[in-house]
């Protein structure tokens, strides 16, 4: 399993989601592309269909250039696996080496998904106002990704306050901002919302992706997020509702590459020499030299004193200490000064 151990690492979830549409084996196809993508999780959706949506509830907006229907249980039924294909797929994953998450999206999937003793449990956007399943979590004590779509401060407080309440450490808490629309227009991310709420509630902070891209996953990096959720897909022009919102394996690979190339920059929180500025230090700084012909005995004024590179002799930091002194000896032009 490739889960990040080491301290400020960003955790990448691949998230499958829905978009194996309903097949087992188109599942496992993507379990190693996440992989090979470099992942640290692979992600999917657990629910069941005639519990998660009543006959009357509609498809979303997003989801109807996907699907002929009116009603959201109907799609979600053509996209549901079992349990013992989720039980498949965890084996899977073990067997590939990358972690295994899935959320659960109505009471019974709920208890099928706490029994699994994942790493996280996810709580999606859909469910920051759903009491009884936010008591069920804390419940768990397990580690919580907080999803925050379509929320208003308030509420994702009132969610926090919830999963404390029931006995969860607000430590065990990482909050994901994010956009609920899929694809989310890069201008609607509000990455700054990500940062304020780590602030201002004491939680640790994530950002699950919706817009197209990656952009905006690895910009949530470099302000601190130590989550990084992303859908995958094997073709962004497969019919279902994420694929457009999704990046294809050699994309997310992409992404990957770069978030831990910003985990790289980041570095320390000390100021100093690194060892690849070490051979052009003197290289590009100046020293002081003379302006012209310096006599021995003769004062050093502004007018025959002067900086040029290299800076390997006497720093131009040192000049007012020269000013009124004589020369110990007599320097040509562009020659190094040097104290006595």
């Amino acid at each position: 399993m490739r889960v990040n151990s080491q301290k400020n690492k960003v955790t990448v979830i691949a998230e499958i989601g829905v978009n194996h549409n309903g097949s087992l084996s188109t599942a496992k196809e993507l379990v190693r592309h996440c992989f090979d993508a470099g992942a640290d999780y692979a992600k999917f959706q657990t629910f069941e269909a005639t519990q998660l949506a009543s006959k009357v509830a509609p498809v979303a907006r997003y989801q109807k250039s996907s699907f002929e229907g009116d009603r959201q249980v109907d799609l979600l039924s053509s996209l549901q696996l079992s349990e013992s294909d989720f039980e498949d797929l965890s084996a899977h994953c073990a067997g590939v080496g990358i972690g295994f998450l899935t959320t659960a999206h109505d009471a019974n999937s709920a208890s099928f998904v706490f029994g699994l003793d994942l790493d996280f449990i996810k709580v999606a956007s859909g469910d920051v106002t759903n009491y009884p399943f936010l008591t069920k979590v804390g419940q768990q004590r397990a580690n919580v990704l907080l999803s925050t779509g379509a929320s208003r401060a308030e509420e994702v407080l009132s969610a926090i306050k919830v999963l404390e309440s029931s006995g969860l450490p607000r430590s065990k808490i990482t909050v994901l901002q994010c956009t609920t629309e899929y694809p989310a227009p890069i201008e609607q991310a509000n990455l700054r919302a990500m940062v304020e709420m780590g602030k201002k509630w004491g939680v640790a902070v994530g950002y699950s992706d919706h817009t197209l891209g990656q952009d905006a996953a690895v910009a949530a990096v470099a302000l601190g997020a130590s989550v990084i959720e992303k859908h995958i897909t094997l073709d962004k022009n497969m019919p279902g509702p994420d694929h457009a919102a999704s990046l294809e394996p050699h994309e997310f690979e992409r992404m990957v590459r770069s978030i831990r190339n910003v985990e790289l920059a980041f570095g320390h929180n000390k100021k100093e020499v690194t060892s690849a500025e070490t051979l052009n230090r003197h290289v590009v700084r100046k020293s002081i030299v003379a302006t012209s012909t310096i006599k021995k005995g003769e004062i050093f004024v502004e007018e025959n004193l002067g900086v040029m590179r290299p800076g390997d002799g006497l720093s131009p930091m040192r000049l007012p200490d020269l000013i009124g002194q004589r020369a110990h000896k007599t320097y040509l032009p562009q020659q190094q000064i040097e104290l006595p």
